[in-house]
């Protein structure tokens, strides 16, 4: 990319993230994430500057936009102005989709997206979200084993009660043991990842309609708000309420 595109990048003025069924993009400064692993496929790509991943089994890669899969512990550093990260949900084919789109591959870490010059011109605003979102990820068909779709929509209809995986493989049709096997080779996640990523999501849904903390992580089903804290931590490398203390807006297209 030539000097103009970089300048002419817009920047975003404050942190937001937007969530829609299964999906959430953030757009904002670097928050200085910690090593974490999560749930789903993260695309992230840097405004203004480079980003550098780290995972402990291999050397940084760096590139202005990199696809991180699920359960793959990592550090991110944004060298530029600031970031947008796109979690993309893995019954969907917008990970597939994503995951297709990316030049490179160095072990797990995708690098550089083909559309990215296209996507770091793009304004990262209420009216461009959702087109941003399609354009780094676009949301075409996937086949994805109906006993497990079935068994990923139960978790989203209510995340807040814990079916047990038993029950699940039981509805189903197969064993517990194949069941999880299953779930985790379909989706490339686990089941206990995935109903985290949900309730995640629902409780970000929560706060965007007023509750606090206490009341999000009761809305979604976590033992209590410590738990709550823990878990978003370990999801995305740093907490909550760190989040919330930027000033974040949360929005629901």
């Amino acid at each position: 990319m030539g000097d103009a595109a970089t300048e002419a990048l817009p920047q975003t003025c404050c942190p937001t993230v937007w969530l829609w069924p299964g999906q959430a993009m953030y757009a904002g400064p670097s928050l200085n994430l910690a090593p974490h692993s999560g749930s789903v496929w993260c695309f992230a790509a840097g405004i203004g500057g480079p980003l550098t991943v780290t995972t402990p089994d291999g050397a940084p890669r760096q590139a202005r936009s990199v696809l991180i899969p699920p359960r793959v512990t990592h550090q991110m550093v944004c060298h530029g102005a600031g970031l947008v990260s796109c979690y993309l949900e893995p019954t969907s084919a917008r990970a597939e989709a994503c995951r297709s789109a990316m030049s490179e591959w160095i072990g797990p870490i995708g690098l550089t997206h083909t559309a990215e010059d296209r996507l770091l011109a793009m304004p990262q605003d209420d009216e461009s979200a959702s087109r941003w979102l399609d354009s780094a990820a676009p949301a075409t068909q996937r086949a994805v084993d109906p006993r497990i779709t079935a068994a990923a929509r139960r978790i989203r209809d209510d995340p807040a009660t814990a079916v047990s995986s038993r029950e699940l493989a039981g509805q189903a049709g197969v064993s517990e043991s194949r069941f999880l096997h299953l779930f985790r080779d379909e989706l490339g996640t686990s089941l206990r990842r995935y109903r985290i990523w949900v309730r995640l999501v629902h409780a970000g849904t929560a706060i965007a309609a007023g509750a606090n903390l206490t009341e999000a992580a009761m809305k979604a089903g976590f033992a209590s708000p410590s738990h709550l804290a823990d878990r978003f931590k370990t999801t995305f490398g740093l907490s909550a309420s760190q989040l919330l203390a930027t000033g974040l807006t949360v929005r629901t297209p």
